[in-house]
């Protein structure tokens, strides 16, 4: 057998091409190559695009469709603290149920005592985070954002007040609709008086 040079070896793309390849000229590649540069160009536009688009403040409330917020117009820009949702149905705290209003009307407490369980554990959490952190232990303000339905009976809210309040959470703040804007306004805090 007789040892032969190897001649030039052409990419994929150009193998079977008219001009450098062999004799491949009436059939054509079943196989696509995949392009990766413009594949990756178009991914870093869409993340730059998201980055740009993306709010600083972030998403203090959570807007369900079961709680309509009241309007004001004395109101002011709500803060990240928790969250304790009140609608017709229930009351959860950031994302957790706590109760169901209807087996909350029918006890005779003045608090709702798995709410303010609740609370207290989220206060310990933050003191243990920041004595661990070795900050301030003073830190602790006693802030909480409450999201109502406008048509919930003041009784409820009574009690969810009551029940933040026995927890250690003092500054109450009402989330409301700023009065006579627009439906894109985002929704404001009206500081509840004491």
């Amino acid at each position: 057998m007789a040892i032969k040079v190897p001649g030039k070896r052409y990419g994929k793309r150009l193998e079977h091409s008219k001009v450098f390849g062999h004799g491949a000229h009436g059939k054509k590649s079943t196989f696509a190559d995949l392009l990766i540069t413009p594949l990756v160009d178009m991914f870093v536009i869409i993340v730059l695009f998201l980055i740009a688009n993306f709010s600083a403040t972030g998403e203090v409330l959570m807007m369900t469709k079961d709680i309509q917020l009241p309007e004001a117009v004395n109101v002011k820009e709500v803060e990240m603290h928790p969250v304790v949702l009140v609608s017709n149905e229930q009351v959860s705290i950031s994302g957790t149920i706590v109760g169901r209003v209807e087996d909350i009307v029918k006890d005779e407490y003045l608090n709702i005592p798995p709410l303010e369980e609740k609370l207290r554990e989220m206060k310990k959490q933050f003191e243990d985070l920041h004595a661990m952190a070795g900050g301030d232990t003073n830190a602790f303000k006693g802030d909480v954002n409450i999201q109502a339905h406008k048509e919930v009976e003041f009784k409820i809210i009574k009690r969810v007040m009551f029940s933040c309040a026995t927890a250690g959470y003092n500054n109450i703040n009402f989330a409301v609709l700023t009065k006579g804007g627009s439906e894109a306004t985002p929704p404001s805090a009206d500081a509840a008086p004491h």
